[in-house]
C-alpha cells in the first residue's frame, strides 16, 4: 500500500492521494482508513523498516524518524510518558528545511510548518502512550524490537570559564520523579539514598555505567575510583577525551549533554574559499571571479599566529577568539595543504556547482567549503529578495498600475538583465507575470528602440499575449509570426521584424531563420514546454541565440529534476553541468537529501517565485482576481466559423427576410448559437462526438490553465451555458487531472446536487473539479473548496456570471479566487464582450436572459452591421 501512496505539501500540513494504477477495492478501503488519521499512519509507519517511493512521503517519514530519535533521547521518558516534551531548535529546523525535496509547494515548508507537523506527530504519540498499560520500554519494543528506551543516566559536560585550570565540569545524573509529579535530574550520589532498600533497582540503574565504561576509558576510571558519584572538574584535554566519545555513547542509547559549540561542530577548523569578495564586472555565469582561501572556526577566520599556536599546542581543546577550538594536528596539516591548491580565480558557474556538490575537483580539496565574499553575497541577497533590487521607474507608456510586488518583479528582471543572467519568473498563476514582462520590455524599448525581442508561447496563448500587449503597452511595435505559409514567415522574419516578435513553440522549433540572428532577448512563456530535454522541440528552441533569456512558468519544479535541469540549461547553460552530470547528482540526492538545500540555494538567485498565499503578497492582492482570456481559434474552427457567417449573409439577402421580422430574429438566434458552439468546439456544432482537443482553441487554452492547478492539487469550477458541453468537458478534464470530478447540469437531481457540494467541499479524497451548467448551478450552491473559476463560454449578462463566480467567492472562502472568462479572439464573443463592457451598456438593457438580450441587440442592427459584427477578424 505504501508504494501506491503519494503526498503533497499544503499550508495545513500535507494531503495524501493514491496512484490510480492497479487499485483494488481493498486498496481503496485501506486508503479511506488512512485518511481518517494520516498523522497516526505516518507515526506507525516510521517504526517499520519500509520505505516510500514518493519523495514527499520519504521526507515526512524522515521527519518522524527524527522525532522518534529525539523522543528516545529523553532519560525521563519512563516517568513522563505521554507528557514528555519534544522540541527542536531553529538550527535543527533549518537543517530539516534543507532536506525538502524539489516538489511543488516545497516553499510552504518553513519552521512554522515543521513545528505544526511535529505537534501533530506528538499528538499521535501521546494517544498511544496514554493507552499503553505497560512500561515505555515494552511499548517501544512492541513497535520495533530494535528500539531501546534511553538509559536513566545522563552524562553531562558543562563549561566553567571562572576556573582557567579546570574550565569544565563533568557529572552523571539520573531522572527522578518528585512528589510534586515533576521530573528532575539529580546527582548520581542520590541513588544510594533513593534505592537503599531496593538493591535490584540500584543495580539496574548503575548497570549503565558498565556499558559506558566499555566505550569511554575515562568513565571507567572515574567509576572504579568512585569519583563519578559527584561532579568532577576537568581540564581541556580531559574534556576533549569525553567529547570524542560522546557520539559513540549516544549511539549506544545513552544520553549525553554537551556544549552547543561541540554538538554543532562550531569548534572544528574548516577551509573556506570566499568568492567575489570585491566588486567586479559580471556578465553571465561564465564570468571569472576571484577566490580567497582561509581557515575558519565558527565563521571567523584564523590569523597566521593563531594557526601557528594550534600547530604547537597539544591535541585536545584550545581557547581561541573567546571560543573553544578542537586541536587536531593531522586535520590541520591537511587543510593547510589544501589552501595551497586553491586557484586564484574560477568561473561563477564552476564555483556555484562546487558549492552545491555538483562539481568535483576544480578546487582540488573536497575539504573546502565554498562561500560568497562580501560583494557577491550582497548581490545574491538582492537577487533572492527583489525588494532589495534598485528601483527603476515604470515607463509612463505602460497603461497599468502595477502592484508593489509587480514593481519588485520588474526591478528584479532589470537587475538580472544588467548582469547577463537568465531569469526564471515563476510567480503563481494570477499574480501578473505577463504585465511584469511587458513593463520590463517597455523599459528596454525606451532605452533601445532597435532591440529585437523574440517571445515564444503556446499557440493557445498567442491571442492573449497580443491582447495584453495592446492593452498595457499600446506604443510597442509588435509582430505576430504565425498564421501564414513558411515562405511568408521567413520573409517576415527577415524583412519586417518588430521590437517584439511573438511566435509559437511549433514555429520556433521549425524556422531556421530564427536561429540565424542573435536576439537581444529570448522569452519563453509556459517554459515547461521545454522541460523534457530529449524532445526535438526542446533541442531546437535551445539553438536560438540570444544575449539574455527569460523563462515564465507557474510550476517551475516537478518531481523529475531533469525538468529543472532543462529549463536552467536554456537560461544559464552550464550552470547545472551537463545532463549526465546532473542526472548522477540527482540520484545521490535521494540518499543525501541535505543536498536539496544546496541545490536550492544555488539556483535561488535566478528564480523569482511568489505565491498568492505569501504574507508579503496578500495585502497587495484583491481577494478575487478576474481576467478575460483571449483565445485563438483553431484552423478548423476558423473555417467553420467563416462558412456559417457566409450562410447567414446569404440567408439575410433573401427577399422574404423582413429587416425587423420574426424570420430575421430566427436567423440571428440560430447563427448566434452556432457561432458560440463553434467557438467552444467544432464538434458541439456539427454533432460529432470526437472532441479532439487540438480542434478547439478553448480546449487547448483550458489545458494550459488546468495543468498547474492539477499539479498543485487545487480545485476548479468550470461553467458552461450548454448542458451538453458539461459532459464533454467532464471527459476532457478527467484526462487532464487523471481522475473524474463532478458534474451538475439540468438532469442532476436536487438532492444529488447537495450531496455533490458536500463531497466537493470536504475533499476527503481529492476531487479536482466540478463542471456546471449556469442554469442548473449558477445560484444557491456553496463550493468554497474551489479557488479557480472558469467561464468556458460567455453568458452576456454580468450579473448572471457574477452569481456563478460567487459559488466559490463567498463567506468561508480562505483563498484568493482566480476567475477566467474565455473569449475567442476576433469572433462574435469578443465583439459583444466589447459592446457590453467597453461601452458600458447596462446589463438591465438585456432582457431576462443573455441569449434573448443578445438576440434583441443583434436583430435591431442592419444586415451590414450584423455581418460586420459576426465576421471573423483575424
Amino acid at each position: 500500500m505504501s508504494q501506491k501512496l503519494t503526498a503533497f505539501f499544503s499550508p495545513e500540513g500535507f494531503k495524501l492521494d493514491l496512484n490510480n494504477n492497479d487499485l483494488t477495492i481493498e486498496d481503496q478501503e485501506k486508503f479511506e482508513e488512512i485518511l481518517q488519521e494520516p498523522y497516526d499512519y505516518l507515526y506507525e509507519k516510521s517504526f517499520l523498516n519500509e520505505s516510500f517511493t514518493d519523495p514527499v512521503l520519504r521526507f515526512l517519514k524522515k521527519l518522524v524518524d527524527r522525532y522518534i530519535e529525539r523522543l528516545l533521547q529523553k532519560p525521563e521518558l519512563e516517568e513522563t510518558r505521554e507528557n514528555t516534551e519534544v522540541s527542536f531548535d531553529e538550527d535543527e529546523l533549518n537543517a530539516m528545511i534543507q532536506d525538502v525535496p524539489f516538489v511543488l509547494n516545497a516553499e510552504m515548508v518553513d519552521s512554522d510548518w515543521l513545528k505544526a507537523f511535529f505537534e501533530k506527530i506528538h499528538d499521535s504519540f501521546k494517544k498511544d502512550a496514554a493507552a499503553e498499560t505497560g512500561s515505555m520500554k515494552s511499548y517501544f519494543v512492541k513497535k520495533n524490537p530494535e528500539l531501546h528506551t534511553p538509559d536513566k543516566l545522563c552524562f553531562q559536560l558543562v563549561e566553567n570559564r571562572n576556573d582557567p585550570q579546570y574550565p569544565f565540569a563533568f557529572m552523571v545524573t539520573y531522572t527522578r520523579k518528585m512528589q510534586s509529579g515533576k521530573v528532575r535530574h539529580v546527582p548520581l550520589s542520590q541513588c544510594l539514598i533513593d534505592f537503599k532498600e531496593q538493591p535490584d533497582k540500584l543495580l539496574s540503574l548503575l548497570s549503565g555505567l558498565n556499558k559506558a565504561s566499555e566505550i569511554c576509558p575515562m568513565i571507567e576510571e572515574f567509576t572504579v575510583s568512585g569519583e563519578l558519584m559527584h561532579p568532577i572538574r576537568l581540564n581541556a584535554k580531559e574534556a576533549s577525551v569525553f567529547l570524542s566519545s560522546a557520539d559513540d555513547l549516544m549511539k549506544a542509547g545513552m544520553v549525553c549533554r554537551v556544549p552547543n559549540w561541540w554538538k554543532k561542530k562550531y569548534s572544528s577548523v574548516s577551509l573556506s574559499v570566499s568568492m567575489g569578495s570585491k566588486k567586479q564586472s559580471l556578465f553571465g555565469v561564465e564570468t571569472l571571479v576571484s577566490l580567497k582561501p582561509s581557515l575558519m572556526v565558527n565563521g571567523k577566520p584564523l590569523t597566521k599566529a593563531e594557526i601557528k599556536k594550534l600547530l604547537e599546542a597539544d591535541e585536545g581543546l584550545m581557547l581561541i577568539k573567546d571560543g573553544w577550538v578542537e586541536v587536531n594536528h593531522e586535520k590541520l596539516k591537511e587543510l593547510l595543504a589544501a589552501m595551497d591548491e586553491v586557484s586564484d580565480e574560477m568561473t561563477l558557474a564552476d564555483l556555484l556547482r562546487k558549492e552545491a556538490g555538483l562539481q568535483e575537483e576544480k578546487v582540488k580539496s573536497s575539504k573546502a567549503e565554498i562561500g560568497n565574499g562580501a560583494w557577491l553575497a550582497g548581490l545574491f541577497a538582492k537577487m533572492k529578495s527583489p525588494k532589495q533590487a534598485a528601483a527603476s521607474a515604470i515607463p509612463k507608456s505602460v497603461h497599468a498600475k502595477l502592484r508593489p510586488y509587480q514593481k519588485s518583479g520588474v526591478n528584479w528582471l532589470n537587475m538580472l538583465g544588467s548582469y547577463g543572467f537568465g531569469a526564471l519568473l515563476a510567480d503563481d498563476m494570477g499574480l501578473g507575470k505577463t504585465l511584469q514582462v511587458l513593463t520590463y520590455l517597455e523599459g528596454l524599448r525606451r532605452k533601445n528602440p532597435e532591440a529585437k525581442i523574440l517571445l515564444v508561447v503556446p499557440a493557445s496563448l498567442l491571442g492573449n499575449w497580443q491582447a495584453e500587449a495592446r492593452k498595457f503597452v499600446p506604443e510597442m511595435p509588435l509582430s505576430i509570426l504565425h498564421g501564414m505559409s513558411a515562405e511568408k514567415l521567413e520573409k517576415k522574419i527577415q524583412e519586417e521584424s518588430s521590437f517584439l516578435n511573438i511566435t509559437t513553440y511549433g514555429i520556433a522549433s521549425r524556422m531556421e531563420s530564427l536561429k540565424n540572428q542573435t536576439w537581444d532577448l529570448l522569452i519563453l512563456d509556459e517554459a515547461q514546454a521545454i522541460k523534457n530535454p530529449k524532445t526535438k522541440q526542446t533541442r531546437m528552441i535551445k539553438l536560438i541565440p540570444a544575449h539574455q533569456k527569460i523563462a515564465l512558468t507557474g510550476t517551475p519544479v516537478e518531481n523529475d529534476l531533469s525538468n529543472l535541469w532543462s529549463i536552467f540549461d536554456f537560461l544559464n547553460s552550464g550552470l547545472l553541468g551537463n545532463q549526465s552530470q546532473f542526472s548522477q547528482y540527482a540520484k545521490k540526492l535521494q540518499e543525501k537529501p541535505e543536498g536539496y538545500g544546496k541545490l536550492r540555494n544555488m539556483i535561488a538567485p535566478f528564480i523569482l517565485r511568489r505565491l498568492k498565499t505569501d504574507q508579503s503578497i496578500v495585502p497587495d492582492l484583491p481577494s478575487k482576481i478576474e481576467q478575460t482570456d483571449y483565445i485563438e481559434l483553431s484552423a478548423k474552427q476558423k473555417a467553420m466559423y467563416r462558412k456559417r457567417v457566409e450562410e447567414l449573409e446569404a440567408a439575410l439577402e433573401e427577399e422574404d427576410v423582413d429587416d425587423k421580422g420574426i424570420k430575421k430574429k430566427g436567423l440571428v438566434l440560430a447563427a448566434l448559437t452556432a457561432l458560440k458552439q463553434i467557438c467552444n468546439h467544432p464538434d458541439q456544432y456539427s454533432g460529432a462526438e470526437v472532441f479532439k482537443p487540438q480542434d478547439s482553441g478553448k480546449y487547448e487554452f483550458l489545458k494550459e490553465i488546468l495543468e498547474p492547478i492539477a499539479e498543485k492539487r487545487e480545485c476548479v469550477l468550470v461553467f458552461s451555458q450548454y448542458a451538453s458541453m458539461t459532459e464533454e468537458l467532464d471527459d476532457y478534464l478527467a484526462e487532464i487531472f487523471g481522475r473524474k470530478g463532478l458534474v451538475i447540469n439540468g438532469s442532476t437531481p436536487v438532492k444529488t446536487r447537495t450531496e455533490y457540494a458536500t463531497r466537493f467541499n470536504e475533499q476527503k479524497t481529492y476531487i479536482p473539479y466540478m463542471v456546471l451548467s449556469l442554469k442548473a448551478a449558477g445560484t444557491g450552491l456553496n463550493l468554497v473548496a474551489a479557488n479557480h473559476v472558469i467561464h468556458f463560454d460567455r453568458w452576456w449578462n454580468p450579473a448572471v456570471e457574477n452569481q456563478a463566480t460567487d459559488r466559490a467567492f463567498r463567506i468561508g472562502q480562505k483563498k484568493n479566487v482566480m476567475v477566467h472568462k474565455f473569449v475567442c479572439k476576433g469572433t462574435i464573443e469578443e465583439k459583444i464582450d466589447q459592446l457590453i463592457f467597453e461601452k458600458q451598456l447596462l446589463a438591465d438593457s438585456l432582457i431576462n436572459t443573455s441569449e434573448e438580450g443578445a438576440e434583441k441587440m443583434l436583430s435591431n442592427m442592419s444586415n451590414d452591421e450584423l455581418i460586420q459584427l459576426m465576421r471573423l477578424d483575424v
